[in-house]
């Protein structure tokens, strides 16, 4: 992708990120289109794998380990057994790449204000019936419309752009592990921070050396119920809470996202309990991002989150002690912004993606009235 197409690319729109209906034209639309797409793909070897009995190979990125023969692939649809070798699809070639602000990572306590380079490839290895990003989420890459952009390349723009990180995103960040990798190691010569959004259904080793290739990583943490997980995202919640503690220890920046869907993990004991949980294993200044739900995917028939009840589960975290919990798509409400847990100042006042500093010392990453050290990367 040459610079041209690359700054097209950042300042057009995600179809799937729209709620109402322009999502739905969106879909309708991609249905249509998606037949006569033929992206382009990868044959790059994986990493996370082994073999199996005879020429099948086992992945190892997530606890499916999809045990797949020649000419097969796992559950995520971006990885293939080729010749006894597993290799992953999406390597270089993203379906969705654009310029967003770092607020809708969403990431509150890392750089805020600037801009970073956010891009997703085909692919997932869960189901959710929400998915915002369904049409490249939930697709084979071949139905995809995939941009060449290798990882020298696109550190190479980024730094053109003039912008100082890179988010993987939009899709699930593990599917295209072997890309974030090397990505990490040219981004970081060049002095660029690498960031990721991951719902974290990893094996221990791959969401640790996701981590440790990141500044920062926001962590889906869907529901506090395994029922919610198994019928709703096609997951498992002690293999995601077990992944939240080895992202913990990597000393990455941490931050959780938690995205409420009325009826089906909105239910306040088990929010309560899930509060408590980060409390414990955390601690109580890790973010918590609590997200309003617009109708998407198979849960069309499902109404907006009601206001007051992202009021309310946000008060319950207060109490349970957590220091920092934001709304999530409910812009111009002032639990969007930051403030100080001592004294009560607003330290980050946002309104929607418009952000402007006024308690935090930057410099010092200090509250400017009592002088508390806030946690977070700053500057």
């Amino acid at each position: 992708m040459d610079r041209r197409e690359f700054v097209r690319q950042c300042m057009l729109g995600c179809g799937a990120a729209v709620g109402g209906p322009a999502l739905r034209a969106a879909e309708q639309a991609g249905l249509l289109a998606r037949a006569a797409i033929a992206g382009p793909t990868s044959n790059q070897p994986g990493l996370f794998w082994k073999s199996g009995t005879g020429t099948n190979t086992i992945c190892l990125i997530c606890p499916r380990k999809c045990e797949i023969g020649i000419g097969e692939r796992g559950f995520c649809g971006v990885r293939e057994n080729r010749d006894a070798r597993y290799i992953t699809l999406v390597y270089g070639y993203p379906a969705v790449v654009r310029a967003d602000p770092m607020e809708k990572g969403p990431f509150f306590h890392f750089l805020p204000g600037t801009k970073s380079i956010a891009l997703g490839t085909a692919g997932c290895n869960l189901d959710c019936k929400y998915c915002q990003s369904w049409e490249f989420a939930q697709a084979r890459p071949e139905h995809t419309d995939n941009k060449y952009l290798p990882p020298d390349s696109l550190v190479e723009q980024t730094k053109k752009l003039g912008l100082p990180s890179i988010t993987f995103t939009f899709s699930e960040p593990l599917m295209c592990i072997e890309y974030i990798l090397d990505a990490s190691k040219a981004a970081r010569k060049a002095g660029l921070s690498v960031l990721a959004h991951t719902a974290a259904f990893a094996c221990e080793d791959a969401i640790r050396a996701l981590c440790q290739a990141c500044d920062a990583v926001n962590i889906d943490l869907k529901g506090f119920t395994q029922e919610f997980y198994k019928n709703i995202t096609g997951g498992n919640l002690d293999t995601v809470l077990d992944a939240i503690l080895v992202a913990s220890s990597t000393g990455t920046w941490l931050e959780l996202t938690h995205l409420v869907v009325p009826g089906y993990n909105d239910n306040v004991a088990d929010f309560r309990r899930m509060c408590a949980w980060i409390k414990e294993n955390l601690g109580p200044n890790v973010p918590l991002h609590v997200s309003r739900f617009f109708p998407a995917y198979k849960l069309r028939n499902v109404p907006p989150t009601p206001i007051d009840t992202l009021k309310v589960l946000r008060r319950t975290a207060y109490e349970v002690g957590l220091n920092y919990v934001y709304f999530g798509n409910l812009g111009g409400d002032p639990g969007e912004s930051t403030y100080c847990p001592c004294c009560g100042v607003r330290l980050i006042n946002r309104v929607g993606y418009k952000i402007q500093i006024e308690g935090l010392n930057l410099a010092t990453g200090k509250c400017r009235k009592c002088g508390l050290k806030i946690p977070g990367v700053w500057r």
